[in-house]
């Protein structure tokens, strides 16, 4: 997996180039502002970068409106936000061209490694992976015209583990409730959110997590 490391600390940078490395992966680059991380991907066109949210001139957000800007260069270029902070401004606009290939982490609540590569793995296939205070910060500002409000409490709360990036057993195991029940509240959403069966059930995920995300 060929990665874009993009993190204005060095010590973090240098942190997640050896933490990739160790774990076979090939950074391509590694670089500490926007305008580098839009370099990087326009030119690797990687797997996936890794990128933080605050990072120079102003270290508000530039590292998401770089990562925005790189997916308009590299249409559908995964992106990984690994941060400290929630910043729903930029991405929203992450989430905006429904291709999937995103993702958004808390560095202060990763506390294993084989998940983190995991979430990255799946962001890099084209998945999604969220932390659940992310989700949370993205949900305040649902729509009045919610076009989930079709869907279950129990519905809501399957979306809601998908968008963490959970595999339907691991949604069995924190709901409590067999895989069966997992697969058959997954199909009921699909059909809710007319998200038929001519796309894979990968792509019809991938599509009900951000239509969950953006709504």
């Amino acid at each position: 997996m060929r990665v874009v490391v993009a993190d204005d600390a060095v010590l973090i940078r240098e942190g997640l180039v050896r933490l990739l490395e160790e774990f076979g992966c090939e950074v391509v680059a590694a670089v500490g502002d926007g305008d580098a991380l839009v370099e990087a991907v326009t030119e690797h066109k990687p797997d996936v970068s890794v990128v933080d949210v605050r990072m120079p001139p102003s270290f508000t957000d530039e590292g998401l409106r770089a990562a925005v800007e790189a997916r308009r260069r590299v249409p559908g270029a995964p992106v990984l936000i690994l941060s400290q902070y929630v910043e729903v401004s930029y991405a929203d606009d992450l989430l905006a061209d429904a291709r999937g290939a995103v993702g958004y982490l808390l560095k202060d609540r990763v506390v294993d490694v084989d998940e983190f590569l995991e979430g990255l793995r799946r962001v890099a296939a084209g998945g999604t992976v969220f932390d659940p205070q992310v989700v949370s910060q993205l949900m305040v500002r649902r729509r009045k015209d919610d076009p989930l409000a079709q869907l279950t409490p129990r519905e809501r709360e399957v979306l809601g583990l998908m968008a963490e990036g959970r595999s339907n057993p691991a949604i069995g195991r924190q709901l409590v409730i067999s895989d069966g029940a997992v697969e058959k509240h997954i199909r009921s959403i699909f059909s809710k959110l007319g998200l038929y069966a001519e796309d894979t059930d990968q792509h019809r995920r991938v599509l009900a997590v951000l239509m969950y995300l953006r709504s």
